[in-house]
């Protein structure tokens, strides 16, 4: 009977260290391992009555939808605006001056100064329980669900769209302020798919830190190879040449996320999305204006103005509110619009 009770204990502890060594070696690459621990923890045991659809196969496209899932409600959303305009003492609805548009005699110097005073007035639309990633040059909202931003804001200068920092010596590392933990580089490996970029490495060519920022694998996304090199990289340089010309430009750019997505990943799961949106807002001009860009994530050999639709049909598919700090009157002006006047020269 001693014998037995001695065999038993032996076997479960055995049975106890084997686990160990097998958590340990799962979880070993993440950035967080015990918040991954965690989380993964209450997924077996906490009940989600909405959890996330996946896809299984990274290359089996699932049925289509138009437009993407907010996780908040639309009286969450007002409530986080009215909230963050409140504390930056914004009243866009009573203030008769905000409303209106800025006078034909005001200067474009006048009209920049004026609207970079307001804190984050680049930013979408931030909630109580956004995880919102500041670092130097690039802010981004984090989606743990998909393991990606949905939106990376930034502010790109003349300066640095002109000049050139070689990119040799950059490493994709996880983003250490993701407190969830971000998709580690292994995850795309001999996927098939490019770790690319949202805000582009390109538009950061002054100070070395700031490029490697957009290294942070919470500012890629996977992207088919012809895509990425192809096509988004045509629309990354065409900004860049807006803002050499313009001086500056306010951008926005991240992917369609919504929940059935096909996965990649060897750590994490990460969504591959279908389409990818850009959009910039040039306000050294006489007249503020807004341009955004819609493509799927494929091969394309079309002209980059194919792929302009209104900012609006952009908030539409991704539930997310751009530039609400603006007026509203100027606002809807902007986003409502969809045209290339302004941006294109008659060359191209």
């Amino acid at each position: 009977m001693h014998r037995k009770g001695l065999r038993l204990g032996n076997t479960l502890f055995l049975l106890f260290f084997f686990i160990v060594i097998g958590l340990v070696l799962h979880y070993r690459g993440r950035t967080k391992p015990l918040v991954a621990f965690w989380n993964d923890v209450k997924s077996v045991f906490v009940y989600d009555k909405n959890p996330p659809e996946r896809g299984k196969n990274p290359y089996k496209v699932p049925e289509s939808s138009d437009v993407a899932v907010d996780d908040r409600t639309a009286d969450d959303v007002a409530s986080d605006d009215r909230t963050l305009l409140e504390k930056e003492g914004i009243d866009k609805s009573s203030n008769a001056a905000n409303e209106e548009e800025p006078e034909e005699g005001s200067t474009s110097s006048n009209i920049t100064a004026d609207y970079a005073k307001i804190k984050d007035f680049n930013l979408p639309a931030i909630g109580s329980n956004d995880q919102i990633i500041r670092h130097h040059k690039i802010t981004l909202r984090y989606r743990e669900q998909y393991e990606q931003a949905d939106w990376v804001a930034y502010k790109l200068t003349g300066d640095e769209a002109s000049a050139y920092l070689s990119r040799d010596g950059n490493k994709f590392v996880p983003d250490p302020l993701v407190s969830t933990g971000s998709a580690i580089t292994s995850d795309y490996t001999r996927t098939g798919y490019d770790r690319g970029h949202l805000a582009p490495a390109g538009d950061f060519n002054i100070n070395p830190s700031d490029k490697q920022e957009t290294f942070y694998m919470s500012n890629i996304s996977p992207q088919i190879p012809d895509f990425n090199r192809g096509i988004w990289n045509d629309l990354e340089q065409k900004f860049r040449q807006w803002a050499q010309r313009d001086g500056e430009l306010y951008i926005v750019t991240g992917p369609i996320l919504k929940p059935g997505l096909p996965t990649i990943g060897n750590r994490n799961e990460i969504a591959v999305p279908e389409m990818y949106y850009k959009i910039a807002l040039c306000l050294t001009d006489d007249q503020p204006r807004m341009i955004g860009f819609l493509l799927k994530n494929e091969f394309s050999s079309e002209n980059l103005k194919t792929f302009v639709v209104s900012v609006d049909e952009i908030e539409r598919m991704t539930g997310i509110d751009f530039f609400p700090r603006l007026p509203d009157t100027l606002e809807k002006k902007l986003e409502s619009a969809n045209t290339t006047k302004g941006w294109f020269s008659a060359r191209n």
